[in-house]
């Protein structure tokens, strides 16, 4: 540029600006494109001078204010060759805008009023400035030139590009949410990046309508504008300088899949599993569907994030304004996190026009026009995962709610609605017919064709391919579209520079792969540290708000440029309301806002260790109901665990200007959170995400700990996973020792996941469950799984798989000798299919279990697997059950040597001996089900099966080994017919032992039975063969019979025509069993009648639901002795009346083996079952004649009760009376158990009448049966009338039970129980009379009744008359404090009670013990009395009287000290000794003297005191009458290491109290003080014991006992010595540990004694 033309003047500095900008006319408009995003670029402006229109471009810019002008200003200086001179001026204008307005001014008015832009205002005409502001101006500038030239020398240095070509992002995604700035205004997004949709073909030619041709023309006016506007926005980006064409024209459409999944719209969340077809992708004119005219369409596109999904939708824009998309004749597309910063309320209308695009006229006509042709109008709404949900529910005018009325088609029906969202919770507004379109990033052919389109050189094509191909970590971040464009990025700025293998080995990571891109977009390797961390702090800010819409306030101007000239931010516009709008700016992915803001927190100063690590945390990709949206931070804790890898050091250094230390603090402190998370219990989610962490930060130390930390079961349900997460996944694992478990369960995965599995040798057990993954998923499993050396279990169920998928699966299974069970379930496999899989078993040796349930098998092919199944050698059972169907093997143990020689295809076999001989036999035709029957102990289930080598060709060896195995087989509902049944037996016959065969469900009928039922004797079955559910009818029943007849390896045979069960069991063959085998038939549902055919032995046997009547049972029991020892015989539901159930208790004196009878009549079941332990008795041979009675009886070592339980029947009695004529006969014992709803006196008195007629009743028991108030009274009686009765237990009148003595006992104690029987008052002088007839009545019980304190009293006077040996409870009678003192004063009428215990409180308790002579010495204890004063002088009455009683203990009754004082001294007695211990709470608390004058209040001589702390407790035993000339003794007697007496503090000296103790305790013998302190300081209490020691001549104990005693006494008191004893009569001495203080008192009490 010419010098001259560098002058001062504003007017040159302009010049100089539009000549440099001419230059360059492309990079102006990108720069127009950004910094004003709706601008129209095309249409007026193409035939102005290109200076001119440089010129109306820089009035655009400059009139949106300073901000955008200074960023726009610092793009032109970062990018453009511009001189340093020119640089120094354009930077100095920052802000001063006067004279470049007045020139800006001058320029504008040789442009035509139509050239400017018609959407902004003519700049104001300055008035000029003043030649002095001039020259000032001028001085300014050259003062600060050589300034800013030192700044800018500075900032080349630093490496600010001079031009940057900044790459356009294809595949952003902007699903995210916005923050809600501008609360209050009306802040609105028109045109932005959207997602995918569903149309359908429709005509291209506007409809004619019935508006007229005005109508029509502002329709089509309208329509061609938002062609024009949509062109603008979406057409194809304008190439920045130096860059070819190709390079901003790449784009590969990713995979798109149908879903199928159910929406729950009160949640709105997607329901069951999201199950992703296989082998359909879905192009974009696949999803415009035109069949469907009626209703809402809607289409849901759900993708990851990076996936294309915003990318795809500028496409079909783009493709629509091109004219492609014909179908539809208008397209308006929205964007969710502009939406959200509406808070007004909006029309539809207002949505369209307002905020999107305007007509130019008369808006309600083409509003109309478009009502009439919705089913041409498309809308699309991008990130509705980020869609904020409304204030209140359905909203009239919130955006969300004007979204769910077009889709619900109440707002514009029949228009087509489209909506982009990440998987996981949608709005509840989508309706439940939704069509879900599943987005699945790149496969490999996608990756290869993106790079070839661009890198537009062939070597670079070359290179970046081959370096693809030897990385598959790299290879597998491609498979997300946007990580592909990076990738390619990152390539085409190291490839030049650097050898084959050594791009892809600075690529390992997705962190690295984003921080070489920042390199990349940095010429000369030289990055602007601060820029780039402080559009970090900007990033950083965005995500801890919520906020990815940032505006120019937002955003210093410097930072815009930088962000515009390194592609890391885009700008579009944001419309506030009609003819308003202001520029946008969002980072270009939102996965590049979170790395940016790792990126300041890891080496920004600003961000301490703590705040850092607070952010790496880990987020769970499951639904979850409570949270409406996703958060933005989903990469950033992966960043930031990439970032600590050390590979990144130098960077973050570079970052951190070289503060090292910092970013290692930081990077370590990344590691350590990640450390514990490895160690905790996580969800599958979480799983994944720690798996990327770990995995960028390429630690081995920390992968090994997480692998190892890994469960052995990992399951995966219901979140996507893609095929970077299993790849990553992988590598994890490959630190991992120990096998693991991983279970694929509702998890969309892409076809070609199984590829990331290859080589990794710790998955044990691999399933995939309800996939909808076909062919291609198959195909790159087969190539996975002979990699996986430890693959045990391989599981496939759901999956839409083809013969072609299966044929991959087929050839790769060989290749996995390993494996132990596969499945295949429901795959809705052909027949064929079926049968190719089956092939492979003899090539799989260890292989255990085939599923192939669910894939409808026809019987043609299900026979053929029979016969696979018979001629198999290691298949052990088949079992197929409608849609089951599974093979269960048992592979041989084989040795190395014999695999070897079956590499060599060499045939080998181990077999195993066949069952050992155990017989069980029993025969049961019922409609129950079946009973287990027991087997071998010695052998386990794989013993009894043949061991083969796997080889389908039959030999001699394989046909030997078949004929040594046992084979189950199970085929259930399978639609077999009578032929299939005959070649199923032809098939068996050859085949090897059957241990089970069942075909029940079938359609055999009595032909097929009859054919199986001949064909059993041959088959050799050993255990069971069941053709239930077969159609068999009653003639059938017959020649089943017959059929079987001659099987004598029949052990029991189960036949109900009413459950429809036809079940045959059998025992060995009859020359390998251990003793004769009886066998025997009956039916059901049959009349009366005993076929000839039936075998008559048998060990059980069942008559239920039959129609024998009383006639059939009557006949039955005739026959029955004839038919041997039986162990059960079942007669329910065979009509029987109540005679005829009574009349069959005389089977048990014709049936010996008859000892349970068991009899429901309303329900009719009836059992007689025979001794389970002395069943073996009879089986050797005839049973031996019994006689009746006891003599039975003597035969048997021990007595085996029988018993009779009835229930459910009416007791009159007439029937009681014929059932005991029944029983008379009947050897006992006998135990008689009956139960009905309610039972009469009348009832009762004939059954109890007829128990002496009885001698053989050991038991009578009345369950659950209700009883008259009069049954107490009935039942006492029966212990007086029947001598053999030994106990009565009667509870709550519903539970009586009489205990009888055997004939052989002699007669003995009685017992009566009665609790809960209502007794009042009233009835205790009745029952009193019953019981005293009692000869030796031992215990009665009459306890939880209701005798209060009167029925109480009348009790105990009644007493004396009832002959009670043992115990009388009457606990739980609602007594007071008067029965306890009445018991008090009853005790003298009572000479043979030794002991009464009463309580009051919570217990209840109230009982007396009775002895058979006059007791000399009773007890009595009363507990929690809670006596009142009054109560005092009745109780020292009674004990005063009651001169046998001589110990009396009141726990709790509530005695005060002066209470106690006057019971003691009321207490007087002739003579004798009577001993009285209270323990209350004032115990503890009490003083030592104030107790001791309580004992001197006592009326007799006290002989011993006892005073415990702990226990709250003062006994003092007196003694009658006093005798004051006696000795005196004192005892304090703890128990030993129990503490008595704590805390007592001794009191002053009272001279009276000293004399009153002196005459009370002249007699005291015993003294003992446990628990006392001894206070030095306590004067008058050590006084008072010294004159009272002097005194006590008959005080032979003295013991003392403290807690806190420490050391000897005799050691601290050289007093205490024998010779200072201080009576002559003490004979022991016992102080226990004390303390100082009651050392230093016994110290002064001694030697005043000694004294």
């Amino acid at each position: 540029m010419d010098p001259v033309d560098l002058q001062l003047g504003n007017k040159n500095l302009w010049s100089c600006l539009v000549r440099l900008l001419s230059k360059d006319p492309e990079w102006l408009n990108a720069k127009m494109k950004f910094f004003l995003p709706n601008t129209d670029l095309d249409s007026r402006n193409e035939t102005l001078d290109p200076e001119q229109r440089v010129i109306l471009q820089l009035n655009k810019l400059h009139v949106q204010g300073s901000a955008t002008w200074q960023s726009f200003i610092h793009c032109v200086c970062m990018q453009l060759e511009v001189p340093l001179e020119l640089e120094v001026l354009l930077l100095s204008t920052f802000g001063c805008d006067d004279g470049f307005t007045s020139q800006l001014g001058a320029e504008g008015k040789s442009l035509p009023e139509s050239q400017l832009h018609q959407g902004l205002k003519r700049p104001h005409q300055s008035c000029g400035s003043s030649p002095r502001r001039k020259q000032c101006r001028k001085q300014q500038l050259v003062s600060r030139r050589k300034g800013l030239e030192v700044l800018h020398r500075q900032r080349r240095r630093l490496g600010w590009p001079r031009r940057v070509s900044p790459p356009i992002w294809l595949h952003g995604d902007f699903s995210r949410e916005g923050s809600a700035e501008g609360a209050g205004s009306t802040i609105q997004v028109s045109a932005l990046p959207s997602r995918l949709f569903q149309g359908h073909p429709m005509s291209s030619v506007l409809k004619e309508t019935q508006g007229g041709d005005q109508f029509g023309e502002l329709a089509k006016k309208y329509l061609q504008l938002l062609r024009t506007s949509a062109q603008q926005r979406y057409g194809s980006r304008i190439p920045g300088s130096g860059q070819s064409h190709a390079f901003h024209q790449v784009y590969v459409p990713p995979i798109l899949r149908r879903a199928t999944a159910s929406l729950d719209t009160q949640e709105g969340a997607i329901m069951g599993d999201l199950k992703v077809e296989d082998g359909t992708d879905v192009s974009i004119s696949d999803l415009f569907n035109t069949r469907v005219n009626k209703g809402p369409r809607v289409t849901v596109l759900l993708g990851k994030a990076g996936m294309g999904k915003t990318t795809l939708a500028h496409r079909l824009c783009q493709k629509w304004a091109e004219g492609h998309l014909d179908c539809f004749q208008a397209l308006f597309l929205f964007e969710f996190r502009q939406l959200n910063l509406i808070t007004r309320f909006l029309t539809l209308s207002q949505l369209l026009f307002d905020l999107y695009l305007s007509p130019e006229s008369d808006p309600d006509a083409v509003f109309q026009y478009l009502e009439k042709n919705a089913d041409q109008v498309l809308l699309i709404f991008d990130g509705l995962d980020e869609a904020l949900q409304p204030m209140g529910p359905d909203g009239p005018g919130s955006v969300l709610t004007l979204f769910s009325r077009l889709c619900r088609g109440t707002l514009l029906p029949g228009c087509r609605v489209m909506a982009t969202s990440r998987p996981g919770k949608l709005p509840a507004c989508l309706p439940a017919e939704a069509a879900m379109v599943y987005m699945l990033g790149f496969d490999g052919p996608r990756v290869e064709e993106y790079v070839n389109h661009f890198f537009s050189a062939q070597p670079l094509q070359e290179g970046a391919l081959a370096e693809l191909q030897t990385n598959g970590r790299l290879r597998s971040l491609c498979a997300v579209p946007a990580l592909c464009q990076v990738a390619c990025l990152c390539l085409h700025h190291l490839l030049p520079d650097h050898a084959p293998g050594q791009s892809v080995a600075l690529l390992p990571t997705m962190t690295q792969l984003y921080m070489q891109m920042v390199l990349a977009l940095s010429p000369r390797g030289h990055l602007p540290t601060t820029s780039l961390l402080d559009l970090g702090e900007v990033a950083l800010r965005g995500l801890e708000t919520g906020k990815v819409i940032f505006y120019a306030k937002d955003i210093a101007p410097p930072l815009i440029a930088f962000g515009a000239t390194h592609s890391l931010l885009t700008s579009f516009c944001v419309r506030t309301g009609p003819g308003h709008q202001q520029t946008g700016y969002a980072f270009t992915h939102v996965s590049l806002q979170e790395f940016l803001a790792a990126l300041h927190l890891m080496a920004s100063p600003k961000v301490d260790k703590d705040t850092l690590t607070q952010h790496v945390t880990l987020h769970s990709r499951w639904v979850q109901r409570t949270k409406a949206r996703l958060d933005l931070s989903d990469h950033l804790p992966t960043f930031l665990a990439g970032l600590a890898s050390c590979t990144c050091r130098p960077f973050l250094s570079h970052l951190a200007q070289g503060n090292e230390d910092c970013v290692g603090t930081k990077q370590a402190a990344v590691v350590q959170v990640l450390k514990k998370l490895a160690t905790r219990k996580l969800t599958g989610p979480k799983v994944v995400e720690l798996c990327h962490c770990v995995n960028e930060t390429q630690e081995p130390e920390l992968a090994s700990l997480t692998a190892q930390s890994l469960p052995y079961q990992l399951p995966f349900h219901n979140f996507p996973l893609t095929c970077t997460d299993l790849a990553t996944l992988t590598n994890i694992l490959e630190h991992r020792e120990a096998p693991i478990h991983l279970d694929f369960d509702g998890c969309p995965l892409e076809p070609h996941c199984p590829e990331a599995l290859v080589g990794c040798g710790q998955i044990e057990n691999l399933s995939f469950k309800s996939r909808k993954c076909g062919d291609a998923f198959a195909e790159a499993l087969s190539r996975s799984l002979p990699t996986m050396g430890r693959l045990q279990m391989l599981g496939l169920a759901g999956s839409k798989i083809t013969a072609r998928g299966i044929s991959h699966l087929v050839k790769a299974l060989p290749l996995c000798p390993q494996l132990e069970e596969v499945s295949f379930r429901d795959n809705q496999l052909s027949d064929q299919v079926v049968l190719n899989i089956v092939e492979v078993l003899p090539h799989l040796p260890r292989l255990r279990k085939l599923d192939l349930s669910g894939n409808s098998v026809c019987v043609s092919t299900l026979l053929c697997l029979a016969r696979v199944a018979v001629t198999c050698p290691t298949i052990r059972t088949l079992q197929a059950r409608k849609a089951d169907l599974i093979f269960l093997l048992s592979p041989p143990t084989e040795t190395t040597a014999e695999l070897q020689r079956k590499e060599k295809r060499e045939p080998t076999a181990v077999t195993c001996p066949r069952p050992h001989g155990y017989t069980r036999q029993s025969q049961n035709l019922n409609k129950g089900s079946i009973s287990p029957q027991t087997f071998c102990p010695s052998c386990s289930a794989e013993s009894h099966l043949g061991h083969l080598a796997p080889d389908l060709q039959e030999s001699d060896g394989q046909r030997k080994g078949a004929q040594s195995r046992s084979l189950t087989l199970r085929l259930q509902k399978c639609q077999l017919q009578v032929h299939d049944a005959e070649t199923l037996i032809a098939l068996l016959q050859e085949g090897p032992h059957l241990e089970e065969v069942d075909l029940s469900g079938n359609q055999l009928e009595d032909e097929g039975c009859r054919l199986m039922a001949e064909a059993a004797s041959q088959l050799h079955i050993t255990r069971k063969l069941d053709l239930s559910d077969n159609g068999l009818s009653l003639a059938g029943v017959h020649c089943v019979l017959r059929a079987v007849s001659a099987c004598w390896t029949l052990a029991e045979l189960h036949i109900s025509l009413q459950h429809k069960t036809v079940v045959f069991m059998f025992a060995q063959e009859p020359e390998e069993q251990e003793g004769p085998q009886e066998r025997a038939a009956f039916l059901d549902s049959l009349m009366l009648q005993m076929p000839s055919e039936l075998p008559l032995s048998s060990r059980r046997m069942s008559f239920s639901g039959n129609a024998l009547g009383d006639e059939g049972a009557t006949r039955l029991a005739q026959l029955l002795p004839g038919l041997g020892a039986l162990q059960s015989l079942n007669l329910s539901e065979n009509s029987l009346s109540l005679d005829a159930v009574l009349g069959l208790a005389r089977c048990f004196s014709t049936l010996q083996w008859l000892f349970h009878l068991d009899i429901s009549f309303e329900s009719q079941h009836i059992l007689l079952r025979g001794d389970k332990t002395g069943r073996d008795i009879w089986t050797t041979g005839s049973s031996p004649d019994f006689p009746a009675g006891a003599e039975f009886l003597g035969f048997r070592r021990r007595c085996i009760p029988r018993s009779l339980r009835l229930s459910e029947c009416p007791l009159e009695p007439p029937s009681l009376t014929h059932l005991c004529a029944t029983l008379k006969e009947c050897p006992g014992p006998l135990e008689l158990q009956l139960s009905c709803e309610f039972l009469s006196d009348q009832s009762l008195e004939t059954l109890l009448d007829c128990l002496p007629r009885l001698p053989q009743l050991s038991l009578l028991q009345l369950s659950q049966t209700g009883l008259s108030p009069k049954s107490p009274f009935l039942l006492a009686n029966t212990l007086s009338l029947c001598p053999r009765v030994k106990k009565v237990d009667l509870r709550s009148l519903h539970h009586a039970t009489l205990h009888f003595r055997s004939n052989e006992e002699q007669e003995g104690v009685c017992c009566g129980r009665f609790t809960g029987c209502s007794l009042s008052q009233e009835h205790v002088e009745s029952l009193c009379r019953l019981l005293s007839k009692c000869k030796d009545l031992s215990q009665v019980d009459l306890s939880a009744n209701l005798l209060g304190d009167s029925g109480l009293r009348c009790l105990l006077e009644c007493l004396p008359q009832v002959p009670i040996s043992g115990s009388l409870d009457l606990s739980h009678n609602s007594v007071s404090q008067e029965s306890a003192l009445y018991l008090v004063e009853t005790l003298p009428s009572c000479p043979r009670v030794r002991e009464a215990s009463v309580n009051l409180g919570s217990e209840q308790s109230f009982r007396i013990h009775f002895s058979k002579e006059d007791q000399a010495g009773k007890t009595l204890r009363l507990s929690e009395c809670s006596f009142r004063p009054e109560h005092v002088s009745r109780l020292a009455t009674g004990l005063s009287q009651s001169l046998q009683l001589t110990e009396l203990t009141l726990t709790q009754c509530c005695l005060d000290q002066e209470q106690l004082a006057i019971l003691l001294s009321l207490v007087g007695r002739p003579a004798g000794l009577f001993s009285l211990r209270v323990q209350e709470p004032w115990a503890d608390r009490a003083g030592i003297l104030s107790l001791l004058e309580v004992c001197a209040q006592a009326s007799g001589s006290v002989t011993e005191i006892s005073i415990s702390k702990t226990q709250q407790q003062l006994c003092v035993q007196l003694e009658f009458p006093r005798q004051e000339e006696n000795p005196v003794a004192l005892r304090w007697d703890p128990a030993p290491g129990t503490p008595r007496l704590a805390h007592c503090d001794l009191g002053t000296h009272h001279s009276l109290l000293v004399g009153q103790l002196m005459e009370t305790c002249a007699r005291l013998q015993q003294l003992s003080l446990s628990q006392v302190n001894l206070w030095e300081d306590n004067d008058d209490s050590s006084l008072l014991l010294q004159n009272l020691l002097l005194s006590l001549s008959q005080l032979k104990t003295f013991r003392y006992a403290d807690k806190t005693f420490t050391q000897a006494p005799l050691q601290l008191c050289p007093a205490l010595t024998p010779p200072v004893i201080p009576s002559p009569g003490l004979r022991g001495l016992s102080v226990s540990p004390c303390g100082q203080k009651p050392q230093v008192a016994l110290e002064m009490i001694f030697r005043g004694t000694q004294l």
